[in-house]
């Protein structure tokens, strides 16, 4: 007897193959489920909700670093008020100038550094910073930055983005910080600058004891411009306390007899001096000039500012200072805006001979 054949209809084929697939969606699913929540917890920002923030990535808004650098010089520039009204600077000695002054370290210098300092480096991990003050690695403060812009550098200044490896940021916390021991308030400030490719492109100086804070962009704007005119009879140099005895007279013979001499502090503060700054406090003056070694925190805002504004700042051999590399400015600095900036450096022979006596 021949044996019996099965045959199945086309409906309990469909139902077989039906049953076949449920069996391997069964087997796979969690398999498949699986790998996806693996890659997506792979990409770059771990729990995929947020992208990443600008500035951590290749490229850099200048814009955005402007307005964080502002935020970052005021805030430091609480902490160095509020340490110096309540009478508790800690001061001591961390060592000493070229020339054998000794150097002045408070806890405004350190409190402001560590908020400035964190800040910039919460909103701008891939930045290389350089502070005067030391960063403890340890320190792990939060400090966070909405990424909200001022409406006024919204308006004057447009997105620019740049690599991030170009850019450098240069933080001094507490300029002039021996008259801050003094309590010559007036002479203080807390300054941002940014470099990309060592030339100074923003530059932030903040007063806190009055609450003013000028900032400038190249090929941006500024809050702040430069002073219309001045007086080339009886030109007025700005100078460090602590030379302007030493260069009077080699400053009277290059200008002439009539030249006044304005002892003061802080690299911030004389770079003001230049500017068409409303503060009662401030001291005018065409020409800035430092005559001995200088760190470039202490002169890369200011160089910035005076950029952005038509101004120059170079060498007393009218070298441009490039803001990579070493921490300090080996060949002194004369600074002016609207003037004719070659003519006074020729002038400036006997001055740059007088720097290395200073030293």
């Amino acid at each position: 007897m021949a044996p019996m054949g099965i045959r199945l209809s086309p409906l309990g084929m469909a139902v077989f193959c039906l049953l076949g697939l449920g069996v391997l969606y069964h087997l796979y699913s969690g398999f498949l489920a699986g790998r996806f929540a693996f890659f997506m917890l792979s990409e770059p920002a771990a729990g995929g909700a947020e992208p990443p923030p600008r500035g951590s990535a290749a490229a850099v808004d200048l814009r955005e670093l402007l307005a964080v650098s502002v935020l970052a010089a005021v805030r430091g520039g609480e902490e160095v008020k509020r340490v110096r009204e309540g009478n508790v600077l800690n001061e001591k000695a961390k060592g000493k100038t070229r020339e054998g002054a000794e150097e002045k370290l408070t806890s405004g210098d350190l409190l402001s550094n560590r908020r400035m300092y964190h800040l910039l480096q919460a909103a701008f991990p891939g930045v290389q910073i350089n502070s005067e003050e030391h960063v403890d690695t340890a320190d792990q403060e939060t400090v966070s930055w909405d990424r909200s812009i001022p409406e006024e550098i919204k308006q004057k200044i447009q997105p620019k983005e740049v690599p991030a490896e170009s850019v450098t940021v240069w933080i001094d916390p507490l300029d002039a910080t021996q008259e801050y021991t003094e309590d010559l308030r007036q002479y203080v400030t807390t300054m941002v600058c940014v470099a990309v490719n060592g030339k100074p492109v923003i530059g932030v100086i903040h007063k806190p004891f009055s609450a003013y804070t000028a900032w400038a962009m190249v090929d941006g704007g500024s809050n702040v411009k430069a002073r219309s005119s001045y007086n080339e009879k009886t030109p007025r140099i700005i100078v460090s306390r602590s030379h302007a005895g030493k260069v009077e007279e080699v400053a009277r013979q290059t200008f002439g007899n009539k030249t006044v001499i304005i002892p003061a502090g802080g690299a911030g503060y004389k770079v003001l001096a230049l500017l068409d700054v409303a503060e009662k406090n401030q001291e005018e003056a065409d020409v800035y000039i430092h005559v001995t070694y200088i760190k470039k925190w202490d002169i890369c805002a200011g160089n910035a500012v005076l950029r952005a504004l038509g101004g120059h700042m170079t060498t007393l051999n009218g070298e441009e200072i490039s803001y990579t590399g070493s921490d300090g400015n080996e060949g002194g600095l004369i600074a002016s805006i609207n003037m004719n900036h070659k003519a006074l450096i020729e002038k400036l022979p006997d001055l740059e001979k007088t720097s290395h006596k200073l030293d």
